[in-house]
Protein backbone atom coordinates (compact mmCIF):
# COMPACT_ATOMS: atom_id res chain seq x y z
CA UNK A 1 0.00 0.00 0.00
CA UNK A 2 1.37 3.41 -0.94
CA UNK A 3 1.26 6.22 1.62
CA UNK A 4 -0.01 9.53 0.32
CA UNK A 5 2.28 12.41 1.19
CA UNK A 6 0.04 15.37 1.86
CA UNK A 7 0.67 18.53 3.82
CA UNK A 8 -1.73 20.69 5.76
CA UNK A 9 -2.85 23.85 3.89
CA UNK A 10 -0.81 25.97 6.32
CA UNK A 11 2.41 24.12 5.45
CA UNK A 12 1.61 24.10 1.72
CA UNK A 13 1.30 27.90 1.93
CA UNK A 14 4.60 28.15 3.85
CA UNK A 15 6.36 26.14 1.13
CA UNK A 16 4.82 28.17 -1.72
CA UNK A 17 5.55 31.50 0.00
CA UNK A 18 9.17 30.53 0.69
CA UNK A 19 9.73 29.44 -2.91
CA UNK A 20 8.30 32.76 -4.13
CA UNK A 21 10.48 34.72 -1.66
CA UNK A 22 13.68 32.89 -2.70
CA UNK A 23 12.89 33.40 -6.38
CA UNK A 24 12.44 37.15 -5.87
CA UNK A 25 15.51 37.68 -3.67
CA UNK A 26 18.09 35.50 -5.40
CA UNK A 27 18.84 33.05 -8.19
CA UNK A 28 16.72 30.14 -6.92
CA UNK A 29 15.03 29.52 -10.29
CA UNK A 30 18.47 28.91 -11.86
CA UNK A 31 18.18 25.47 -10.25
CA UNK A 32 15.61 24.67 -12.97
CA UNK A 33 18.38 24.73 -15.59
CA UNK A 34 20.47 21.78 -14.36
CA UNK A 35 19.72 18.13 -13.71
CA UNK A 36 20.23 16.48 -10.34
CA UNK A 37 19.17 12.80 -10.23
CA UNK A 38 17.83 10.87 -13.21
CA UNK A 39 15.40 13.18 -15.01
CA UNK A 40 14.88 15.46 -11.99
CA UNK A 41 16.16 19.05 -11.98
CA UNK A 42 17.92 20.54 -8.97
CA UNK A 43 14.87 22.78 -8.47
CA UNK A 44 12.47 19.81 -8.48
CA UNK A 45 14.76 17.91 -6.11
CA UNK A 46 14.99 20.85 -3.69
CA UNK A 47 11.21 21.31 -3.60
CA UNK A 48 10.79 17.55 -3.15
CA UNK A 49 13.21 17.56 -0.18
CA UNK A 50 11.41 20.53 1.42
CA UNK A 51 8.01 18.86 0.94
CA UNK A 52 9.17 15.51 2.39
CA UNK A 53 10.88 17.31 5.30
CA UNK A 54 7.63 19.11 6.16
CA UNK A 55 5.65 15.90 5.76
CA UNK A 56 7.95 13.99 8.15
CA UNK A 57 7.86 16.87 10.64
CA UNK A 58 4.04 16.75 10.62
CA UNK A 59 3.80 12.95 10.68
CA UNK A 60 6.31 12.51 13.52
CA UNK A 61 5.14 15.69 15.30
CA UNK A 62 8.67 17.04 15.70
CA UNK A 63 8.81 20.59 17.10
CA UNK A 64 10.98 22.55 14.65
CA UNK A 65 11.54 26.02 13.27
CA UNK A 66 9.40 25.42 10.18
CA UNK A 67 10.65 28.47 8.28
CA UNK A 68 14.29 27.42 8.79
CA UNK A 69 13.44 23.84 7.84
CA UNK A 70 11.89 24.88 4.53
CA UNK A 71 14.47 27.52 3.65
CA UNK A 72 17.37 25.19 4.47
CA UNK A 73 15.79 22.36 2.49
CA UNK A 74 15.15 24.56 -0.55
CA UNK A 75 18.72 25.90 -0.52
CA UNK A 76 20.59 22.71 0.43
CA UNK A 77 21.76 22.18 -3.19
CA UNK A 78 22.12 25.85 -4.19
CA UNK A 79 25.47 25.23 -5.90
CA UNK A 80 24.24 26.73 -9.24
CA UNK A 81 26.11 24.56 -11.75
CA UNK A 82 25.44 21.35 -13.66
CA UNK A 83 27.62 18.79 -11.92
CA UNK A 84 27.16 16.35 -14.82
CA UNK A 85 29.27 18.56 -17.11
CA UNK A 86 32.89 17.51 -17.52
CA UNK A 87 34.72 20.21 -15.59
CA UNK A 88 37.62 19.92 -13.17
CA UNK A 89 35.81 22.14 -10.66
CA UNK A 90 33.01 19.53 -10.42
CA UNK A 91 35.34 16.77 -9.26
CA UNK A 92 34.32 15.30 -5.92
CA UNK A 93 30.97 17.08 -6.22
CA UNK A 94 29.39 14.98 -3.45
CA UNK A 95 31.99 16.16 -0.96
CA UNK A 96 32.33 19.77 -2.10
CA UNK A 97 28.87 20.97 -3.11
CA UNK A 98 27.54 21.67 0.43
CA UNK A 99 30.27 24.30 0.87
CA UNK A 100 29.56 25.81 -2.54
CA UNK A 101 25.82 25.86 -1.84
CA UNK A 102 26.40 27.56 1.52
CA UNK A 103 28.70 30.17 -0.03
CA UNK A 104 26.14 30.97 -2.75
CA UNK A 105 23.20 31.00 -0.33
CA UNK A 106 24.92 33.33 2.16
CA UNK A 107 25.82 35.65 -0.73
CA UNK A 108 22.20 35.81 -1.99
CA UNK A 109 20.11 35.46 1.20
CA UNK A 110 20.07 36.33 4.90
CA UNK A 111 20.38 32.97 6.69
CA UNK A 112 20.22 32.00 10.34
CA UNK A 113 22.44 29.33 11.96
CA UNK A 114 19.93 26.50 11.48
CA UNK A 115 19.62 27.24 7.77
CA UNK A 116 23.40 27.43 7.36
CA UNK A 117 23.86 24.16 9.26
CA UNK A 118 21.20 22.47 7.14
CA UNK A 119 22.94 23.46 3.91
CA UNK A 120 26.45 22.68 5.14
CA UNK A 121 25.69 19.29 6.74
CA UNK A 122 23.05 17.71 4.49
CA UNK A 123 25.56 15.25 2.97
CA UNK A 124 26.39 13.50 6.26
CA UNK A 125 27.80 10.80 6.50
CA UNK A 126 29.56 11.36 3.14
CA UNK A 127 30.89 14.55 4.68
CA UNK A 128 32.09 13.59 8.17
CA UNK A 129 30.69 16.37 10.38
CA UNK A 130 27.09 15.62 11.44
CA UNK A 131 24.22 18.12 11.53
CA UNK A 132 23.86 20.13 14.74
CA UNK A 133 20.11 20.83 14.79
CA UNK A 134 16.92 18.82 14.26
CA UNK A 135 16.06 20.77 11.10
CA UNK A 136 19.36 19.78 9.49
CA UNK A 137 18.97 16.13 10.54
CA UNK A 138 15.50 15.96 9.02
CA UNK A 139 16.62 17.55 5.73
CA UNK A 140 19.60 15.17 5.66
CA UNK A 141 17.21 12.21 5.95
CA UNK A 142 14.70 13.60 3.43
CA UNK A 143 17.51 14.34 0.96
CA UNK A 144 18.69 10.70 1.04
CA UNK A 145 15.14 9.42 0.57
CA UNK A 146 14.36 11.81 -2.31
CA UNK A 147 17.70 11.18 -4.05
CA UNK A 148 17.14 7.43 -3.89
CA UNK A 149 13.59 7.73 -5.23
CA UNK A 150 14.58 10.13 -8.01
CA UNK A 151 17.51 7.94 -9.08
CA UNK A 152 15.60 4.65 -9.04
CA UNK A 153 12.25 5.90 -10.39
CA UNK A 154 13.25 5.78 -14.10
CA UNK A 155 14.61 2.24 -13.73
CA UNK A 156 11.51 1.11 -11.85
CA UNK A 157 9.17 2.63 -14.42
CA UNK A 158 11.10 1.28 -17.39
CA UNK A 159 11.13 -2.21 -15.81
CA UNK A 160 7.40 -1.97 -15.09
CA UNK A 161 6.72 -0.79 -18.66
CA UNK A 162 8.82 -3.59 -20.15
CA UNK A 163 7.04 -6.22 -18.02
CA UNK A 164 3.64 -4.79 -19.00
CA UNK A 165 4.61 -4.84 -22.67
CA UNK A 166 5.92 -8.40 -22.42
CA UNK A 167 2.83 -9.63 -20.60
CA UNK A 168 0.66 -8.41 -23.49
CA UNK A 169 2.79 -10.22 -26.08
CA UNK A 170 3.40 -13.52 -24.31
CA UNK A 171 0.86 -16.27 -24.83
CA UNK A 172 -1.25 -17.19 -21.83
CA UNK A 173 -0.09 -20.46 -20.37
CA UNK A 174 -2.81 -22.40 -18.56
CA UNK A 175 -1.93 -23.38 -15.02
CA UNK A 176 -2.33 -27.09 -14.40
CA UNK A 177 -3.89 -28.05 -11.09
CA UNK A 178 -2.71 -31.19 -9.37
Amino acid sequence: MKTKLSLSPKRQKLLADTIRELALEGRFYEEKEAMQHGCTTIYQHSVHVAYVSLFLMEKWQIPLDEVSLVKGALLHDYFLYDWHESDASHRLHGFRHPGTALKNATRDYALNQREKNTIARHMFPLTPIPPQCREAWLVCLADKWCAMEETLRPAYHSRTNILALLSRRLPKVPVQKQ
